[in-house]
């Protein structure tokens, strides 16, 4: 945790690709409800609760740092949970700066999750602080030993996060970093407009929308049409289908179709997150893209076989997990941290 003259916490790492990935984007809390059938509208409907660290920025880093060895975090949180989510991302090996905002608690995301066999999910989200992340929270010096930054398209969509985005853009082109893009939400994007969004994503090197968003973002229903637009627009495009897998577009073309992994969902919470970090950690050790997408399927995978959008999130069936304040993580609530060969 730090103010907004501090760096980053936790050691810095060392191993192959040469530099550090940075990730701006939302951290939150999710709170996570699996039921079964419909909700009973009026009444109660069973469930199982959890409360989980989430956010599509954070659970981004957290997936990268099991393949990267320099993953770092700037996002925005409230007071009464920073240093819970500050332990989180440190026992995932990510090297947070959480600006810790005076007056907006940390966003929560309720995630209600039907328990059939789909695990199909829909997201009820109060941003708080995670999107009054600004300008003000952003130095060029930031990307001092970076080789790619990542932006949560959570930040298209207020104010603040906006100007944010075009300072960094315009940081890093300065630099020569590459830039990907995760558009986020199709429900947002729809709301604030296709125009503005790729406007403003304009110059970006690596857009990886999920298959309603790709479509939503070019008015083709089609994943493989509207992937093959969009990569007249941005260099490279990966469109994530789920069970159907990825597509891989450049220059007009879909390059591949890259199969998905065969998996027993419990929770699709954070999918797509498990995707873009496998695939941009491989990318930095040198990965070609059909590669890096294979691994991201691999990862996305992985993540629906378990509750909440973070590696580790109990794919066994654990429902071991911290809450924000209660001066414990998740992992040290199970028994411990995950050693090395978990990240």
């Amino acid at each position: 945790m730090t103010d907004d003259a501090g760096g980053f916490t936790g050691p810095r790492g060392t191993g192959p690709g040469g530099g550090a990935l940075l990730v701006v984007g939302d951290v939150v809390t999710d709170v996570v409800a699996r039921h079964r059938g419909p909700l009973s509208a009026g009444t109660d409907t069973a469930a199982a609760i959890r409360t989980v660290p989430g956010g599509a920025g954070a659970n981004v880093a957290c997936w990268a740092a099991r393949g990267c060895a320099d993953v770092r975090l700037l996002g925005r949180v409230g007071a009464e949970s920073a240093a819970w989510h500050e332990r989180e991302l440190l026992a995932s090996g990510v090297r947070p700066r959480l600006i810790v905002d005076p007056k907006a608690p940390t966003g929560t995301v309720i995630c209600l999750v039907d328990g059939e066999d789909a695990a199909e999910r829909t997201f009820l989200t109060d941003s708080g602080a995670s999107l009054r992340i600004g300008p003000e929270d952003w130095s060029p010096g930031l990307l001092d030993g970076v080789a790619w930054l990542h932006l949560s398209g959570y930040l298209f969509f207020s104010e603040p996060s906006r100007t944010l985005v075009a300072v960094a853009l315009e940081s890093a082109r300065a630099r020569g970093v590459p830039v990907s893009v995760d558009p986020a939400s199709a429900g947002f994007l729809a709301r604030w407009g296709v125009d503005r969004f790729l406007s403003l994503a304009e110059g970006v090197d690596v857009l990886l929308p999920s298959r309603d968003e790709a479509a939503l973002l070019t008015g083709l229903p089609e994943a493989a049409d509207a992937a093959a637009k969009l990569s007249l627009q941005v260099p490279l495009v990966v469109c994530k289908q789920g069970r159907k897998g990825a597509l891989v577009a450049r220059s007009g073309a879909v390059l591949a179709q890259v199969p998905a992994v065969a998996a027993t969902p419990r929770d699709t919470t954070g999918a797509g997150d498990a995707f873009t970090g496998a695939f941009l950690a491989a990318l930095l050790r040198g990965a070609e893209p059909l590669a890096a997408a294979a691994e991201g399927c691999e990862a996305g995978a992985r993540a629906v076989e378990q509750v909440g959008g973070r590696p580790g999130g109990g794919a066994g069936g654990g429902e071991a997990g911290g809450r924000p304040g209660d001066g414990t993580s998740g992992r040290e609530a199970a028994g411990g941290r995950p050693d090395s060969s978990e990240r």
